[in-house]
């Protein structure tokens, strides 16, 4: 069982930032920038080519939803989305990053983050 799974059934804690009955997305835990957060469904799905399309919709919906809250609550200058497979690929199931960028950046810690976004 990879670490995502454990997250999803409550084994390992996270900072949720949203979740319903298709995904949860988490602050994560060693973040490039402040609000760096993953989002990954709650069905195994390895990577994105095996993932359903009907969820992957569902997926950047939320990322949307999320980009927008971080927005309001970071105020960040740019906004990447970053999804790996196969090599490069840490964790073998599907997730998809949501990197806020800053032009300046005071870095804070996760729980500060997690916060800020409450």
């Amino acid at each position: 069982m990879d670490i995502f799974c454990k997250i999803i059934k409550g084994e390992i804690p996270s900072y949720k930032l949203y979740e319903d009955e298709k995904v949860l997305a988490f602050l994560d835990v060693n973040p490039n920038h402040n609000g760096h957060t993953l989002i990954v469904p709650k069905e195994h799905y390895e990577n994105f080519f095996d993932i359903d399309e009907e969820l992957l919709h569902h997926i950047l919906k939320v990322a949307k939803e999320i980009a927008n809250l971080l927005k309001e609550k970071l105020n960040y200058d740019g906004i990447s989305l970053c999804q790996n497979n196969y090599y490069g690929q840490e964790v073998k199931h599907f997730h998809l990053h949501l990197i806020p960028k800053y032009k300046e950046e005071n870095k804070l810690s996760v729980e500060e983050v997690y916060n800020k976004l409450k």
